[in-house]
């Protein structure tokens, strides 16, 4: 999405909307079967060579799956690009293992529970065919080894199989044909082995009785997941947030007031380099809500407030980075001020484009994307939830205005997605002059509730600070006619890195589609 990529889209016409297939499902819930609360899923990560993916849940515990159809061919899948080779089968992915990360704890000192809930996940440079990644509940973060280990088995005793009799014991011309009164724990009562002497020695080649395991380390193996390091102890208020770095050696963490940026080697340290706790608690007027690493420059990194702004930063400008390099809010339309307008701007989550040049963010009703060399205001605004405008008082009182909504963008950029309720999720067309608005659901028909958008006019393809407004529907129902279900919200998903490919959760069930 660069300025001659740009050229290059306009020429072509804006690319085709996706035609979105049900791939696979994990944890698929039986009709009436009840959710437990420990098994919804939290977090969903991909990581960056899309091949394995992560999921957290309620239960604080991670799981990793990893794909499989790239790997029956034997050959990687940028080689069999590079020959043109045509992969029919889509994106498969198999459940890899799991493994406890977090368990609940209780803050003595503030009287406290703390739960062990995963509220991020993220993944780290793997090393030596080990998988390394990040995992985070309210207050503490944890750094995970995930590695193949040789099984090691007992393969026989050191028993001579030719003097072996039907009992198992030793025929021996050593043994005595006296007999002997043995006690249960073995010794003998006749005091030669009772009372062992200065001058006891063993016979030649040992005690025929006495049995060594001969330990081997086997072919198989089995998957040990080893934390390697714990974060703790460095934030007051809830961790919402974790980042790596492009350095692969730093991560950021973020509560609602403060950014602390850690190296993955040193757990006992941290450095406050953002701060917006007021020196009086009742001057308090907006918090951190989303924070993330810029995906190539080491230096940048962007958060986001409830007041609906984010602010890119500048790790060289100085060592606390209390003023920002630059900050992108949209202006408040005269006249449109309400007691939910500062509730419905709070941003719920940031993304960058994988270039770096986009943020995706999204609030309560709408995603927007901002170009980071352009701060008046978004290149483009996704309606999400216009339709649900009249009925913020209703969402007040049963608190689903705070609902916590992530997004994603597609790795070439030419897309972005989000959920919603009813367990939908929406699809958007970025590029230039696109019209794409796909409503999805997780279900195995994803395109059973699908919703034909009018196309509208966009401004002209030369005008770069186009602002495109889409996804406007019937207010309070569905494509359906039904009325939308605020119990069922789809609030994590995650898009392959190199294909259309997306990863949601509804409950405690992992969906997947392709396009």
């Amino acid at each position: 999405m660069h300025g001659g990529d740009e050229v290059v889209a306009a020429l072509a016409g804006p690319p085709q909307p996706l035609d979105w297939k049900f791939s696979q499902v994990f944890g698929e819930r039986t009709a009436g079967e009840e959710v437990q609360e420990v098994d919804i899923i939290s977090a969903i990560e991909f990581d960056k060579t899309g091949d394995h993916l992560a999921t957290g849940d309620r239960g604080g515990r991670v799981v990793l799956f990893e794909r499989t159809d790239t790997k029956d061919h034997g050959v990687s899948r940028r080689d069999l690009e590079r020959m043109d080779y045509l992969i029919s089968r889509h994106p498969e992915f198999r459940y890899k293992t799991e493994f406890q990360s977090h368990e609940p704890e209780f803050d003595y000192l503030k009287s406290l529970e703390i739960e062990e809930k995963i509220n991020k996940i993220r993944w780290c440079q793997t090393a030596n065919s080990a998988l390394f990644l990040l995992s985070t509940n309210d207050k503490t973060i944890k750094f995970w080894k995930v590695q193949e280990k040789k099984v090691k088995k007992i393969s026989d005793m050191n028993l001579d199989p030719s003097k072996a009799v039907g009992n198992g014991s030793i025929a021996s011309s050593s043994n005595s044909s006296s007999p002997k009164l043995c006690l249960a724990n073995g010794s003998s009562l006749d005091g030669s082995y009772n009372n062992l002497s200065h001058d006891f020695s063993f016979p030649p080649g040992g005690l025929p009785s006495l049995h060594l395991p001969v330990v081997v380390t086997s072919q198989e193996t089995n998957l040990v997941a080893r934390c390697r390091r714990v974060y703790g102890h460095a934030h007051d208020y809830h961790i919402n947030s974790i980042s790596n770095n492009s350095d692969g050696e730093t991560f950021i963490s973020a509560d609602d007031l403060r950014i602390n940026l850690w190296n993955l080697e040193i757990s006992n340290q941290s450095f406050n380099i953002v701060d917006v706790k007021p020196a009086n608690m009742e001057d308090l007027t907006e918090v951190i809500t989303s924070a993330e690493f810029h995906p190539t420059h080491c230096n940048m990194l962007a958060y986001s407030s409830s007041k609906g702004s984010i602010r890119l930063i500048d790790l060289r400008q100085s060592a606390l980075c209390d003023s920002h390099a630059k900050l992108f809010e949209e202006p408040e339309a005269p006249g449109s001020r309400s007691f939910f307008t500062e509730i419905i701007a709070s941003i719920s989550d940031i993304k960058f484009a994988k270039d770096g040049r986009y943020i995706l963010s999204r609030d309560y009703m709408t995603l927007k994307l901002w170009d980071i060399n352009m701060d008046s205001g978004p290149v483009a605004t996704f309606q999400v939830h216009e339709y649900l405008r009249p009925k913020l008082c209703d969402l007040y009182e049963n608190d689903s205005i705070f609902d916590k909504f992530e997004c994603c963008l597609s790795g070439d950029g030419l897309r972005v997605a989000t959920g919603s309720y009813s367990n939908l999720f929406r699809v958007f067309g970025c590029a230039p002059g696109s019209t794409e608005a796909t409503t999805l659901e997780a279900s195995k028909n994803p395109m059973r509730r699908q919703v034909q958008t009018p196309s509208r006019p966009s401004r002209p393809l030369s005008s770069i600070t186009r602002v495109v407004r889409r996804g406007t529907e019937t207010p309070g129902v569905d494509a359906n006619g039904n009325s939308f279900d605020f119990t069922t919200k789809l609030l994590h998903l995650a898009w392959h890195p190199t294909e259309n490919s997306i990863a949601c959760a509804a409950a405690n069930s992992l969906y997947m589609y392709y396009a």
